[in-house]
Formats: structure tokens, C-alpha cells, sequence
């Protein structure tokens, strides 16, 4: 029996819905063994992020060396990573290990507005990480963040995945999340073609850890050697899944639901429609 092993290199978060917490339900529910390099310790509940505490770099890079030499993983994402340093130093690993498969989650706020990147590590991801990436998957403020661009529309997410692509990413998911239309499309680019996949909006505060989810979701079905857009769509029902049967559980921002996807009986039946376009 082979087994599947997805790396999570992030935060983490003591409340549990988010960072390596998240990724870590994710890869264990998506039935991939899960292993994680930790970045920064957070204080954080659904109320906020009270307290955020970065991890020495030699610490990092020790945790990678640890995994590089014995655990090898099949995928591998990067979430809060909250500096330069830190990112360079996971990029020079990354690539000295040959580990392929990465997602990049570009964290950079908190759901309650607290920065968990400085303002000097964008330029760092858009060189040194991008270029070893299979798939980045920013929501609409992080693109804009990366672009320099407002998005208002979808062709605004279209030209915005298409100049994150030509950073060296092989694969761009603009989510929709926090766009105004009635449903929720994210939009895929390979270079090649736009996938357009289209999903339900729920609306709920209990949407803390998203993102991470989303990316870990990706990575979990790579690693187990799923086609780049098949594991982008079980991504998406995962995550819906998790919105729409949410836990109600703290007075914030709550956590998804990390096990919907496997326990909710239509969570497998797919809402999600596809529409691909030709450039």
C-alpha cells in the first residue's frame, strides 16, 4: 500500500481553524498523511489574532532538513510564511530538496484584519517562491495585492491571473470569495486557458481558515496524483462543503467544518459548474 504525503509549511493557530491546524484536518480527511514545518506561533481565536510570535529561521530551515531527508513529501503548500528571510529560506530548501507539487497560499491578513505578512515579503514570493510553484491560489485582495490592480469584475480576475502566471506559477486560482456577484467563481489559469468554476454563496461569518483549507484541500489530492484542475474542483466541493454545514462554534469569525465533506451525504455531488476559455 502506498501512502500518499502532503507537507504543510505555515502557522499555527492555537483556535484551530486556520494554518497548519487546518491543513493538517484537511490532509487527514482527504486520507493523506500530513506533516508540517511551522512559521510562527499565533494567539488566535475567532475573535482575532492576539499575538503573533515568527519562528527563528534556523528552526525552519531544520524542520524542512527533517522532512527532506526521511519524509519526503508528494505535495507540499506554504501558508502564513511573514517575512523575507523566512520565505527565501523555505524557497532555498524547497529547491535543494527538489520538492515539487507546491501550493501557495498567499496569506496575508487575518479574518479579523490583523497583517500576517510584511509589506517587504510580496516582492520575495513574486521571485524567489513563485518560480518553484505548481499552483498560487490568492482571493481577490491578495491578487490585488500581488498585481498592484483593483478588481472589480470578473476580467479584472481574468488580466490578474494572467500577469500572477507570468511571475513563474504554473497554475493561478483568482478565488471569488470576495467578490459581489451572487455566486462564487474562481478563475483558473495555465497559460494556456481560462476554467471557470463556478460554485454557491453562503452567507456566514463562520468562513475562518477558508483559504487554507481550499490550498490544503489542492495539495492533499496532488499528492495523491490527481490532475491539477481535478484536484482544484474536489478543493472547491470540499470547501463548500465546509461553509455551507459550518460548526457555529465561537463568538467571531467561526471555523469551517472540516469533516462535512466526508459525513454530508450530498457533499460528493457536485454543484460546481465548469466553463473553460480559449484565449
Amino acid at each position: 500500500m502506498t501512502i500518499s504525503k502532503a507537507l504543510t509549511i505555515a502557522g499555527s493557530d492555537s483556535g484551530g481553524g486556520a494554518g497548519i491546524q487546518a491543513d493538517l484536518k484537511t490532509f487527514q480527511e482527504l486520507n493523506v498523511y500530513g506533516m508540517s514545518v511551522i512559521t510562527a506561533v499565533t494567539a488566535q481565536n475567532t475573535k482575532g489574532v492576539h499575538g503573533v510570535h515568527s519562528m527563528p529561521i534556523q528552526s525552519v530551515r531544520a524542520q524542512l532538513d527533517a522532512i527532506g531527508t526521511d519524509l519526503f513529501p508528494n505535495a507540499l503548500k506554504t501558508g502564513m510564511l511573514g517575512s523575507s528571510d523566512i520565505i527565501e529560506a523555505i524557497a532555498e530548501r524547497i529547491d535543494f530538496y527538489n520538492m515539487t507539487q507546491l501550493v501557495v497560499d498567499p496569506v496575508m491578513v487575518a479574518k479579523g484584519g490583523q497583517k500576517l505578512l510584511d509589506d517587504n515579503a510580496i516582492n520575495t514570493i513574486l521571485e524567489k517562491l513563485l518560480p518553484f510553484t505548481k499552483i498560487i491560489t490568492p482571493n481577490i485582495p491578495e491578487a490585488e495585492v500581488l498585481t498592484g490592480r483593483s478588481i472589480n469584475s470578473l476580467e479584472d480576475q481574468k488580466r490578474a491571473a494572467h500577469l500572477i502566471q507570468s511571475y513563474g506559477a504554473e497554475v493561478v486560482v483568482v478565488k471569488g470569495g470576495h467578490g459581489n456577484s451572487s455566486e462564487v467563481v474562481d478563475v483558473v489559469y495555465d497559460g494556456s486557458q481560462y476554467t471557470l468554476l463556478t460554485g454557491n454563496r453562503y452567507h456566514t461569518m463562520n468562513t475562518h481558515g477558508t483559504g487554507c483549507t481550499f490550498s490544503a484541500a489542492i495539495t492533499a489530492q496532488l499528492a495523491k496524483g490527481e490532475s491539477i484542475i481535478d484536484a482544484i474542483l474536489v478543493a472547491k466541493q470540499f470547501i463548500e462543503a465546509a461553509i455551507r454545514e459550518n460548526l457555529h462554534i465561537g463568538s467571531g469569525h467561526g471555523p469551517t467544518n472540516h469533516w462535512a465533506f466526508r459525513e454530508t451525504e450530498d457533499a460528493r455531488i457536485s454543484t460546481i459548474k465548469k466553463q473553460i476559455v480559449k484565449l
